[in-house]
């Protein structure tokens, strides 16, 4: 097993339980392992509508939180709609699961603050109706509708439809120490649960932004990414139909790359990033470095696909972390030229990471380029 990295990341892994199972189960079982305890949250996520013009919805999902006997948080148990292939779509839902939908997100997190997830329709929306002094409208097939008293709706209350339940994104609090070992007891338990990779799956790493704030640093990222970006998705083998990943906007590249920017005090560099439209859906997101959210300050990587095994996040985790010190090492990058020009594997061998983690990632580099050579013949 690989050591701990040397950098705080938090990991998230989307999964999906077994056929009459869910991620209540999941939480259960883990709660039960670290005799501990689960609550249920609510968990905001976004899907396509297909009523008229609307865009999106809004949703709120039951979501789980599982805390150790000390009161430490271990994980959080979610769903991901992203999570479409593996389930039938059709199923009828479940007792005991359902959802809020609306077309306006702060609404929903009104909702969600005043409504329990553990409580069941219609009872649970009582708390909310005088929030609004709303009224709660039964319509067919279990759903209510939440109106203002002009009669506006503000919400859908409706059963969880096909099989959502059983979508299971497990999601960790930052870690810098115990990362192998919290990892190895989330991954172990779901695989003997029956838990397994959905087709959409992905893993998504966190690092903490702290050693990133420097203008110079993010221009290195920058350039580095845009360089090999490409060649980072083959040595990952990133999956050809993964959803919400892309590239950076257009503008960002001549940003970081302007005569000025690697001289700018931090506030003033994150203020021309948040020019740019940076999205949260693209490969390598830099949204919240740029915004300095506190509750989200970190570097994600979108590209990985879902892994039951701890050692492939570790693996992962150590790459991406070695090229993350490359791009704070201002010293040694202080000429680019010096290394956009190499080929990822040149730079690997460049890269601060340990013995073991560098041969596996040239191991790997040098079996794309074979393969390569072997499709061009």
């Amino acid at each position: 097993m690989s050591a701990d990295i040397d950098w705080q990341i938090g990991v998230e892994i989307e999964l999906i339980a077994p056929p009459g199972s869910s991620r209540a189960d999941y939480a259960r079982a883990l709660a039960d392992a670290c005799a501990g305890r689960v609550r249920s949250i609510w968990h905001q996520d976004t899907e396509p509508s297909l009523v008229g013009a609307q865009g999106v919805f809004e949703n709120l999902t039951q979501g789980f939180e599982v805390y150790d006997a000390a009161g430490n948080l271990v994980v959080r148990c979610v769903d991901d709609l992203t999570l479409q292939h593996d389930l039938h779509r059709h199923a009828a839902p479940k007792p005991g699961w359902w959802r809020i939908l609306s077309d306006d997100p702060r609404l929903l997190r009104l909702i969600g603050r005043h409504v329990d997830p553990a409580a069941q329709l219609p009872e649970a929306l009582a708390t909310v109706l005088p929030v609004f002094a709303a009224e709660l409208l039964p319509v067919p097939d279990g759903v209510y509708r939440l109106i203002d008293p002009a009669g506006a709706p503000l919400a859908l209350a409706a059963p969880l439809p096909g099989e959502r339940e059983r979508g299971c994104e497990l999601i960790t609090p930052p870690m810098r120490a115990g990362q192998a070992r919290a990892l190895t007891r989330l991954l172990e338990l779901a695989r003997r649960l029956g838990f397994t990779v959905p087709r959409e799956g992905a893993t998504h790493l966190h690092f903490d932004a702290a050693p990133l704030c420097n203008a110079g640093a993010i221009a290195n990222l920058v350039l580095l990414l845009s360089t090999h970006g490409p060649a980072l998705r083959r040595l990952c083998k990133t999956p050809a139909h993964f959803r919400r990943v892309g590239t950076w906007p257009d503008a960002l590249l001549p940003c970081v790359n302007a005569i000025d920017f690697r001289s700018l005090p931090w506030p003033e560099a994150q203020a021309r990033l948040r020019t740019l439209g940076l999205s949260k859906y693209c490969d390598f997101n830099l949204k919240n470095i740029a915004y300095g959210r506190e509750s989200l300050h970190t570097f994600e990587v979108r590209i990985l696909p879902a892994y039951l095994d701890p050692e492939a996040v570790l693996l992962a985790a150590g790459l991406f972390a070695a090229l993350l010190r490359h791009c704070t090492d201002l010293t040694s990058t202080a000429n680019p030229a010096s290394w956009t020009g190499l080929s990822l594997a040149s730079l690997l061998e460049r890269m601060p990471m340990s013995a073991a983690h560098r041969d596996y990632w040239l191991a790997r580099a040098a079996s794309d380029h074979a393969e390569d050579d072997g499709s061009d013949r």
